[in-house]
């Protein structure tokens, strides 16, 4: 176990040591990906609402024009992260026809690959959560967006920091997407 441990925090320090990237110049977004997090029958968890209400704030400054959100469905749910996000939003006051909702994909690789096609050409930012924006940033350049990271701060645990840096680190080095 402790062995399992000290690989973790070696490919956790790669990710620390690597760079999420491509500095931000060019042309603003004006439209954004939510990744999707976890929905409750229909409501979206706080952490998934973070990421909505960072949307909602790109949009009502006018920064973003359009939205895509991403997820889609566990086993046994009734509804998609994708659905109840753009639900969300809606109730907001963002109009159905700024909004578009992807909901069969289940990881951050799939929730841009499915997300793709929905976005109009030109930049993008993906807005999700400060320790998942490295990763998600790389996999959607992997996939030719020209995206842009929106960060959503909040308090998460050093346990999701690391793993989400020990997947960084192995996605850096494509072993894993």
């Amino acid at each position: 176990m402790r062995a399992w441990w000290s690989w973790l925090a070696g490919l956790a320090l790669l990710g620390v040591l690597a760079t999420a990237g491509a500095p931000q110049g060019g042309a603003e977004p004006s439209q954004a990906l939510v990744l999707g997090a976890a929905q409750y029958d229909g409501t979206p968890s706080p952490v998934f609402r973070a990421r909505l209400d960072a949307a909602l704030e790109l949009y009502r400054s006018g920064r973003v024009r359009f939205v895509v959100v991403a997820g889609g469905r566990a086993a046994g749910d009734r509804f998609s992260e994708g659905a109840a996000g753009c639900r969300y939003l809606e109730a907001r006051g963002v109009p159905h026809s700024a909004l578009a909702c992807e909901t069969e994909s289940r990881s951050t690789w799939t929730n841009l690959l499915r997300a793709r096609p929905l976005l109009k050409s030109g930049p993008v930012w993906i807005v999700t959560d400060e320790p998942h924006l490295p990763r998600a940033l790389l996999l959607a350049r992997r996939l030719g967006l020209d995206a842009r990271g929106w960060p959503v701060r909040g308090r998460f645990s050093l346990e999701y920091r690391l793993r989400e840096r020990a997947l960084y680190a192995l996605a850096r080095l494509g072993l894993t997407h």
